[in-house]
């Protein structure tokens, strides 16, 4: 046992003489000379310097005195008096919404009609497969549309479209069969 630990032991000494030997010819490797450094450092330093500009001249901050306290916030829109969206059409925010009104139009199909008595229902189709009955005077789309009136052809829709001034205006729109 005593041989092995002995032959263990001088094969760990080879191995650290080894390491010293190799990072010793390393470091000797960095050494030698440094002259065409030094020439190269010389001719950059001979070199005549050049003239540095002179920094532009700031000119100085010109004070803005506003003086319009007294008009409209640019920053609140505006509520004009006299305009025809202010007067015209508003949607009622006092009735219930109808379950067809949380859908976008152009995501609506009309998928044909029916009859039932004197009635004539329009035939909705949701994204989701789903078929809904509408008469004139639902309420469908996400802008308070008002269906007005229902053919073999299409549905017709009025909705109350925001101008983005505070007021709104009628639009016509409508589901044809097919789409």
């Amino acid at each position: 046992m005593i041989g092995v630990l002995s032959m263990l032991y001088r094969f760990r000494l080879r191995q650290a003489g080894a390491g010293i030997l190799l990072a010793s010819a390393l470091l000797t490797g960095c050494g030698g000379s440094k002259s065409d450094l030094e020439k190269y450092i010389d001719t950059v330093k001979a070199r005549p310097g050049g003239r540095i500009e002179a920094l532009p001249q700031v000119k100085p901050y010109e004070t803005f005195s506003y003086a319009a306290e007294s008009l409209r916030s640019p920053f609140v829109p505006g509520q004009s008096q006299g305009r025809a969206g202010i007067t015209g059409p508003r949607p009622d925010s006092a009735r219930p919404k109808e379950y067809l009104e949380q859908f976008p139009l152009d995501t609506l199909s009309m998928a044909g009609t029916l009859s039932q008595g004197k009635a004539t229902y329009g035939l909705v189709q949701t994204g989701d497969g789903l078929l809904h009955k509408v008469l004139p005077g639902n309420y469908i789309g996400q802008y308070d549309g008002r269906v007005v009136a229902v053919t073999q052809a299409d549905i017709q829709v009025e909705e109350l479209v925001p101008d983005g001034m505070g007021g709104f205006y009628k639009r016509s729109a409508s589901i044809a069969l097919g789409n």
